[in-house]
């Protein structure tokens, strides 16, 4: 098996507990609009804003459509981003050892700037990739190979955390190793789809074994 030196980490979900807020705010939407899509947060988990608009908002005026995508933005603007146990240490751990660190997220980046600098990490990732960097986001790989490449890796040579299905497939269609983090989806439903899965970052000895 090819030796880790890279992990990439999704934010939402695996660095910052954000998703119940999104839940809330992404059903509501759903149901302000009539989508009948039962569950609608869990479906649009880990895709960017002009997936989710292309694939459920389509029919709707390109004006209508901007002010969902506006009002996105201001929500993301006002939201906490409490972390995930264990995740600022093991970050350390990895940059205290050599890995190379990557972060890859659906989301803009007028949220990461801001939530970046909220949790202290800016500038702690090796190379960022955001929704402004990439035409097909998740389950589309291109966002975990874009890391890949700006990292001068071989896909193989990479350890995805990941918490959603869009997520978990984009590192799977990756070519990628990837550990499922069920902060979002219960672990007896990643276990199948995933090489590991960990509740989050607490037990760190367990989770540096993921990627020796």
């Amino acid at each position: 098996m090819t030796k880790i030196t890279t992990v990439l980490f999704d934010f939402d979900g695996v660095i910052a507990n954000t998703e119940p807020q999104y839940d809330i705010y992404i059903d509501a939407l759903g149901e302000r609009y009539n989508l009948g899509i039962k569950n609608f947060a869990m479906q649009v988990k880990g895709t960017t804003t002009p997936d989710i608009l292309k694939r459920h908002f389509s029919h709707l005026s390109k004006e209508e459509q901007q002010k969902i995508a506006k009002e996105l933005i201001d929500f993301e603007l006002q939201m906490d981003f409490p972390l995930v146990d264990g995740i600022i240490d093991f970050i350390n751990y990895l940059k205290d050892n050599g890995y190379r660190v990557g972060l890859v997220t659906s989301s803009q980046d007028t949220k990461m700037k801001r939530a970046l600098e909220i949790i202290h990490l800016s500038g702690a990732f090796d190379t960022e990739v955001t929704a402004a960097r990439i035409t097909d986001g998740k389950p589309n790989p291109m966002c975990y190979l874009l890391a890949a490449e700006d990292l001068n890796v071989s896909p193989s040579e990479c350890v995805v955390f990941e918490d959603s299905y869009h997520g978990i497939n984009a590192g799977k269609n990756a070519g990628m190793r990837v550990v499922g983090v069920s902060t979002t989806i219960p672990a007896e439903k990643l276990k199948d789809i995933t090489d590991y899965v960990t509740p989050d970052f607490s037990d760190l000895p367990q989770v540096i074994r993921y990627i020796s």
